[in-house]
């Protein structure tokens, strides 16, 4: 598989590894924003925001989020994608792109998956505003937001997938 082809956003229910948290990360160029789903693939909580390393040299991301990965004994990973509201790739679409290229080979054989997170950040700013968090102490939480916007948007699309394979299966074997 290309780099491109590993870019472009992925749909859930494809391959879907079953039962099992999902881990779901907001790439940032200074922090990480990272989420967790319970196992069945209903709620999304927020874990913990990791700092991007330093340099090229520097994994401590990378690996901080292999150990998040391994500890919560995560199925999949969903890396948010951030394209432009007509769905091109901005600068920062080429470093989630490059990043999850990093995830996926050190996390292998657990997928590693890309999704559309227009508004995310927007969205849970707004929803941190609303519930009183100021500006600036948002800082320190807005990405762990984004992420769990990032991944509920994905649970949502998973569930109405995996039922839309049910109801076809069932008909199926209805003869229908």
């Amino acid at each position: 598989m290309s780099r491109e082809d590993q870019a472009a956003a992925d749909q859930p229910g494809v391959d879907d590894p079953g039962r099992g948290r999902r881990i779901a990360v907001d790439v940032g160029s200074v922090r990480i924003g990272v989420a967790s789903s319970d196992p069945d693939g209903i709620l999304a909580t927020p874990v913990e925001t990791v700092p991007r390393a330093k340099s090229k040299a520097d994994r401590s991301d990378i690996e901080r989020l292999a150990a998040i990965v391994e500890e919560y004994e995560a199925v999949e990973v969903i890396v948010g994608l951030p394209q432009t509201l007509r769905g091109e790739r901005g600068s920062a679409a080429g470093l989630a792109s490059t990043f999850a290229a990093q995830l996926r080979d050190r996390l292998a054989p657990v997928p590693v998956r890309m999704t559309d997170e227009r508004f995310t950040t927007v969205t849970a700013s707004r929803a941190l505003r609303e519930s009183g968090v100021k500006a600036k102490g948002q800082r320190s939480v807005i990405d762990q937001a984004a992420a769990v916007a990032i991944l509920q948007g994905w649970l949502d699309q998973r569930s109405r997938a995996l039922r839309a394979a049910q109801d076809l299966h069932s008909q199926t074997e209805d003869g229908q």
